[in-house]
């Protein structure tokens, strides 16, 4: 029973599947049936949308167009909006806001770029030289606000401010004086390598960079000789104030020649402090802020800096020009060496300073400079040593001490050795020998020239006595003097040596000369003594021998204690060397004769002097009588 009812179950649920299946086949059926029909349906519709595409696409299209134009007249009106506020800040002028003004200035020339791209736009053209109309005026005023800011902001410099910038040691006020030369020593010179020199203001820094907006836009304007002749004229006019009020001048030949000595020295001392201070501070400055007003534009740079400075650096240099063309004359030459000194000084800076094409007189008028000054002073060195030579001062000194001349010659010397460097340079400018070989040969000739010179003048005198002591007097000084001075390492050792003998060879000769005859009376010759005693001489024979002893001693004292021996040492050496012959001579003679006198009338007639009356009397030999008579 349990498997029939189970069969039957069975088969009812093979019945329901199959049912169900029929069923799903019937909806699949119907369903295919209805998507057939829709897609028949979607392919009416489509063909009935497409003309309804087509004009949205139109549509669309437009639209894009549409848009694309309203963005291009967007740009065109925004371009018409910054060319009107443009147009409102460039009327207004630039004093009021120069950044925004040349803003301003930038989009005006953007906006003639952008219309000239645009040649299609119908207003292009009229909008183009509107703009341009605009820019002329506009860098007109820059022009002038150019020209407004460099007159308003340079001023000549003050010489206290220009002194302010030199190092200490530079300064006027480190030796009282402007002078820059004159004989000083220049071993106690300081290094100019080693001491700073401080710029003045010349433009405040604040002012540089809107003097270099300035000119930018107007070399971009191609207004390059409008901005060359402002700056030109602003700052060459100013750069020689400052030089003017420095104390340079603008002198001929003529004018230097009609000057005293004394004037001409102490102007071409300032000269030289003023070229220090001219080159150093007021020329490298101006090239400076040159630099950087026309930073990017070197022809400009070039050309504006030339001009600003040639004027004045003529006048700083003419002055050298008008002293190394002036007559010669040996005081000069020492002022020349320094003249060509500073020049050679400053010759390294001049060289970069005008180095361009455009500086090129500038730096060659320098140079020649230069070479004139070595040539001046070459040529002066060579008449000195013939002026030396030839010196014809017929007066001679009267107490036959030390010449003039030579004490000139001397001191001539002691300071051609302060510029040792200066002339070794100076000789090298003509001769590539050794420099320290020709200085010694220049000073040697020297010397022989004033020895030359003295030979002759000692001839003046009468008395061959003051011949001699004259020669040693005036070859002592020059011993001396070269012994204590760097001449002696050129002139040598042999040399101080030899002139020693030549000065005790004079004094040997004066003391031959001078008391020779005063010896012969107190020698026995002559007084008719025979044999050793002194019974054969007369007593008369003694006496004249005394008189004309005290005769020619005193006519001796009296002439010689107006002579002169100014060095105290070979004073004192003289007097001992004369006393070491007179004195053992007369007590000698003293001694031997003495009594016969004294034993007869009036003894003091004949014998008046004791060897300390002589001796006291010795020493005031040389003293001359001036000297004497102020002692008493």
């Amino acid at each position: 029973m349990g498997i029939p009812q189970a069969m039957v179950a069975l088969r009812e649920r093979a019945s329901f599947v199959k049912d169900s299946l029929h069923r799903s086949q019937t909806i699949t059926d119907n369903m295919v049936s209805i998507l057939g029909s829709f897609d028949h349906r979607l392919s009416a519709l489509e063909t009935a949308m497409r003309p309804t595409q087509i004009k949205t696409h139109s549509i669309r299209s437009a639209h894009d167009n549409i848009d694309k134009t309203l963005k291009a007249a967007e740009v065109i009106l925004t371009q018409f909006d910054q060319t009107r506020k443009a147009e409102a800040k460039i009327l207004r002028g630039p004093h009021e806001d120069l950044e925004s003004y040349l803003e301003a200035v930038d989009q005006l020339r953007a906006n003639v770029r952008f219309f000239s791209s645009k040649k299609s736009f119908k207003s292009s053209d009229s909008i183009i030289n509107h703009a341009n109309s605009l820019l002329a005026k506009a860098i007109l005023k820059l022009e002038d606000e150019f020209k407004h800011l460099l007159t308003n902001y340079s001023k000549p410099v003050e010489p206290d401010r220009l002194f302010d910038c030199l190092p200490n040691s530079l300064r006027p006020s480190a030796s009282g004086q402007q002078n820059g030369g004159g004989g000083k020593n220049h071993s106690e010179k300081p290094s100019i390598e080693t001491v700073t020199f401080t710029l003045p203001t010349l433009i405040p820094p604040r002012v540089i960079p809107l003097l270099y907006e300035l000119a930018q836009q107007m070399v971009q304007a191609g207004h390059q000789q409008q901005l060359f002749r402002i700056y030109t004229d602003t700052r060459a006019a100013v750069l020689e104030q400052s030089l003017r009020k420095l104390g340079v001048e603008r002198l001929s030949k003529e004018d230097v020649q009609k000057m005293q000595w004394e004037v001409l020295e102490a102007k071409i001392g300032n000269w030289i402090h003023f070229m220090r201070i001219s080159i150093k501070l007021l020329i490298v400055g101006e090239k400076k802020i040159c630099d950087q007003i026309f930073d990017g534009n070197e022809s400009v740079k070039t050309q504006c800096f030339a001009e600003a400075t040639g004027s004045s650096v003529a006048m700083l240099l003419s002055f050298g020009e008008a002293v190394a063309r002036s007559k010669r004359s040996p005081e000069k030459l020492f002022v020349l060496l320094d003249m060509y000194e500073i020049m050679r000084e400053l010759q390294p800076e001049i060289e970069i300073l005008f180095d361009s094409k455009v500086c090129a007189e500038m730096r060659e008028a320098a140079i020649n400079l230069t070479k004139r000054l070595a040539q001046t002073a070459q040529e002066t060195f060579g008449d000195f040593e013939e002026a030396v030579e030839k010196d014809a001062t017929k007066t001679a000194v009267q107490d036959g001490t030390v010449h003039p001349l030579t004490s000139y010659v001397i001191n001539y010397v002691k300071f051609l050795y302060d510029y040792q460097a200066t002339l070794k340079q100076l000789f090298q400018e003509f001769d590539p020998g050794d420099p320290e070989a020709q200085l010694a040969s220049v000073t040697t000739r020297i010397m022989q020239a004033l020895q030359n010179n003295l030979d002759g003048k000692s001839k003046l005198y009468k008395d061959p006595g003051l011949t001699q002591l004259f020669l040693m007097n005036n070859i002592h000084y020059i011993v001396r003097s070269v012994r204590r001075s760097e001449a002696k390492d050129m002139l040598g050792d042999d040399w101080v040596q030899i002139h020693r003998r030549i000065v005790q060879q004079h004094a040997n000769q004066y003391k031959r000369i001078s008391w020779a005859k005063i010896l012969q009376c107190l020698t026995v010759q002559g007084t008719n003594s025979s044999g050793g005693g002194d019974s054969g001489i007369s007593r008369t024979a003694v006496k004249d021998r005394f008189k004309t002893f005290n005769a020619q001693f005193e006519e001796l004292h009296q002439r010689q204690s107006q002579w002169t021996v100014p060095d105290s040492e070979l004073r004192e050496s003289l007097r001992l060397a004369v006393a070491e012959v007179l004195l053992p001579a007369y007590r000698s003679f003293l001694k031997r004769f003495g009594p016969m006198i004294e034993n007869g009338k009036n003894p003091q007639k004949y014998i008046r002097y004791s060897p300390e009356n002589l001796e006291q009397m010795l020493g005031e030999f040389f003293e001359s009588k001036a000297w004497s008579e102020q002692k008493r």
